[in-house]
């Protein structure tokens, strides 16, 4: 999946060059002082935003974000500072009852200078604090873990963690070992990223290339893009099975992980959908107590009963269903994953990762690199960002429930809270 902190308000005007200790101008002063009243929902949709902004951003998913901000950080109470980039572009400080927020405005220059682009690029509580945020963790319901780690010439040192070396399942964040296995093949002239191959089998959403044509031919680089920035699980199991099972296997420990077996053989998003199946509740039933080997004969042993599967976007509704069917980590374990990339991966495994940051709050930081994972019951997230200062981090984390659904919005919130506390280091 793509995860984001809030909604992405990115409905931009056209751009306008900056000119030097630029001044609001009138109209986008007044746009700016009824913002309050907007983020609160007391002021007029209609006429505050353009055309092309509330055909992005209809009114009910605007009044959605509303609810949830204010869930959250409560009233906003004042414009704290504005930064004007040009007369009709700025950036501004917002005072909420519990936060800061920096929100980026663009006006339309023409009468009556209606707002075309709002982006909300971080939120950041007042006072906030590891220890405060990681009581916030505790409070989540099920199983919840996070480490934030420093990065340098030696292994990574951590910074904060809770649970930092607990196993959870961790979704598609598991493709970042895919693409790792891809940037090691590259970087050793097995593949290159301009070789294009056949795609292979359709998978379910999320992703778009279960729509393309059968064995469209694609470049190993879209493949890997596609499966990082949206989580194109089509595009995940035609790199799994072009790459090689057992090399992906392989790199899972290479890649830092401290208990490979509770994950292998890596499991293609197919595969792991039809194992999940009411209909194949048997085969599933021992996963978790099975040795990969053993898992390995499974697979192989049932290949015409799982090819014959079929499986369904609903068929699995809102519960969590057989969590044994996963693929597990750390949080230490995927910081170690996301310096194994930042070392090893080159310049265009870490361009594919910072394709999707993630996160409101990418601009606080000179790179940032991403890769989630969510379904029923789960949600993990794992950013690899540099500083402005230069420092490197890995920020991982997950929750985990077996009863019920996760709440999405709130786990990003915490991680977006982690991300601020080394921004400025």
């Amino acid at each position: 999946m793509a995860l984001c902190l809030l909604a992405p308000l990115t409905v931009q005007a056209q751009a306008q060059a900056p000119t030097a200790a630029a001044q609001p101008a009138a109209g986008l002063q007044a746009r700016i002082d009824a913002l309050p009243a907007m983020l609160n929902g007391t002021g007029d949709y209609d006429g505050y935003f353009a055309d092309t902004f509330k055909a992005a951003v209809p009114r009910a998913q605007w009044n959605a974000l509303l609810a949830q901000i204010r869930a959250q950080h409560g009233a906003a109470v004042k414009v704290e500072g504005v930064t004007a980039t040009t007369p009709y572009s700025a950036e501004v400080k917002l005072g909420f009852e519990k936060s800061v927020a920096t929100i980026a405005l663009n006006a339309d220059p023409a009468p009556p200078h209606r707002i075309a682009g709002m982006l909300i690029r971080s939120i950041e509580p007042r006072g906030d604090t590891v220890v405060r945020i990681a009581d916030d963790f505790r409070k989540l319901p099920g199983k919840a873990a996070f480490g934030v780690y420093a990065l340098g010439a030696a292994a990574p040192t951590s910074v904060a963690e809770l649970g930092g070396t607990d196993a959870l399942p961790i979704g598609s964040a598991f493709k970042l070992w895919i693409l790792a296995e891809a940037a090691r093949q590259t970087a050793a002239g097995t593949r290159r990223w301009d070789d294009v191959v056949p795609l292979g089998e359709r998978s379910l959403p999320s992703g778009v290339m279960q729509r393309w044509p059968a064995g469209a031919p694609v470049t190993l680089h879209t493949l890997a893009t596609q499966m990082i920035s949206i989580s194109d699980n089509t595009a995940t199991d035609t790199l799994l099975n072009l790459l090689g099972r057992d090399r992906v296997d392989a790199m899972v420990a290479a890649a830092g992980v401290a208990n490979p077996a509770a994950t292998l053989p890596v499991l293609g998003t197919m595969e792991a959908f039809r194992l999940k199946s009411p209909a194949n509740a048997a085969l599933a039933a021992g996963w978790t107590q099975a040795t990969p080997d053993q898992r390995r004969h499974i697979l192989r042993d049932n290949a015409a009963r799982l090819a014959a599967t079929r499986v369904e976007p609903g068929m699995f509704g809102d519960k969590p269903v057989a969590q044994q069917i996963e693929w597990f980590a750390s949080p230490a374990d995927m910081a170690r994953t996301m310096d194994w990339l930042r070392r090893n991966g080159g310049e265009q495994a870490l361009a594919i990762l910072a394709v999707n940051p993630g996160t409101a709050s990418a601009a606080l930081f000179d790179y940032i690199g991403f890769k989630g994972g969510s379904e029923a019951g789960v949600i993990f997230g794992a950013f690899l960002v540099r500083t402005r200062a230069g420092n490197w981090y890995a920020v991982t984390g997950g929750w985990t429930r077996r009863d019920a659904q996760v709440d999405n919005a709130a786990f990003l919130a915490l991680m977006t809270r982690l991300l601020a506390t080394v921004a400025s280091r």
